[in-house]
């Protein structure tokens, strides 16, 4: 695995540093992912390891399966900030393994980045 950059430049005055999780979860695998399989997965298992708050979008992805076959699939796109300092990828990994085991997923997409934030 590569590493990331750490040579971020400082947050602007009003804004602190924060460390940014995008997971994609796809719905239309083994075990089709309806909203209140969802709704349980997120009161059950992120809800209780981001208690301060996060975003969760509808969305549609797409990918070419092993046989070059283009394939799109219902998703959602959760969104959590986290301090830098905080276990956040520890926290990541237990909700993606989760959900993958639940619901027989091959994997769930992660982006992790840094990011300025003001709640004000």
């Amino acid at each position: 695995m590569a590493a990331c950059s750490t040579d971020a430049e400082p947050c602007p005055p009003g804004t602190d540093s924060y460390t940014e999780y995008q997971l994609f979860f796809g719905r239309d695998g083994p075990i089709p992912v309806d909203d209140a399989a969802w709704s349980a997965f997120l009161a059950d298992t992120v809800q209780p390891r981001f208690p301060d708050g996060l975003t969760v979008v509808d969305a549609t992805g797409q990918w070419l399966d092993p046989s070059g076959t283009l394939e799109k699939e219902r998703s959602k796109l959760l969104i959590a900030l986290a301090q830098p300092s905080e276990d956040g990828m520890s926290k990541i990994d237990e909700i993606s393994e989760e959900y993958e085991r639940r619901f027989q997923q091959t994997s769930v997409l992660r982006v992790i980045g840094s990011a300025c934030a003001s709640f004000s």
